[in-house]
């Protein structure tokens, strides 16, 4: 998928106007007006950013960046928190909360999309929406993947497999976090699924003589490592 930002803001008005700034900066997002509602939208997969406001109905943003801090799915995902409460100590429970940038109401939304774009170089996301490692090239925008100047086709479930592994080049991943990133926590798929669709993804990359690439990590899962 395209670099996107989960937005938690329970004020209309708010929320449009922080998707339309975040949109219109050549990002996808994706909202929700509650926590909890948040943590439904993380089930079906795992943002770039999250942008959480600390004054939220029922569970608060600071509960929230604590909650996802403690998730090993979520636990790096980068976090700017957005309040109109400006004290020192405001900002140090924000802070302490796990979360990495603070911004105070009201805002200028042309600082806010300088500091979600520094904030996922600091991270290591792409920005251009362009995933490249070894000579194999992800278009995050278009889901297309090519090798030199060559389109590889793929399923749609292969290419999340494939971005997964990417994003995270000598991480070994077990095949229960693979079914949860790939897809998802409220779907139920035998784990030998998995094992199926990273078959077929080093079918697709062998004629490149890339299907090395993906690699079985006995007792554990599987990783991506690009061979030199």
């Amino acid at each position: 998928m395209a670099t996107s930002i989960l937005i938690v803001e329970d004020e209309p008005e708010i929320r449009e106007l922080l998707g339309f700034s975040i949109s219109r900066a050549g990002y996808d997002i994706i909202e929700a007006e509650s926590a909890e509602v948040a943590l439904q939208r993380l089930d079906r997969g795992t943002p770039e950013l999250v942008i959480i406001d600390w004054m939220l109905p029922g569970m608060s943003g600071v509960d929230l960046a604590k909650h996802l801090r403690r998730d090993e799915l979520t636990a790096q995902l980068p976090i700017i928190m957005l309040t109109a409460r400006g004290e020192e100590s405001d900002k140090l429970k924000s802070f302490e909360s796990g979360v990495d940038d603070y911004v105070t109401k009201p805002f200028s939304p042309r600082e806010l999309i300088a500091r979600v774009k520094a904030l996922l170089r600091r991270s290591g996301s792409p920005e251009d929406n362009l995933l490249s490692i070894a000579g194999i090239k992800l278009d995050l925008k278009s889901h297309r993947v090519s090798v030199g100047d060559e389109n590889i086709h793929m399923g749609p479930t292969e290419y999340r497999l494939l971005e997964l592994l990417m994003r995270h080049p000598d991480r070994a991943f077990d095949r229960s976090q693979l079914l949860d990133r790939v897809w998802g926590r409220s779907v139920y798929v035998e784990e030998r699924t998995v094992d199926v669709h990273i078959l077929r993804l080093r079918k697709i990359l062998k004629p490149f003589g890339l299907d090395g690439f993906i690699q079985t990590v006995r007792g554990i899962g599987y990783r991506f490592t690009p061979q030199t």
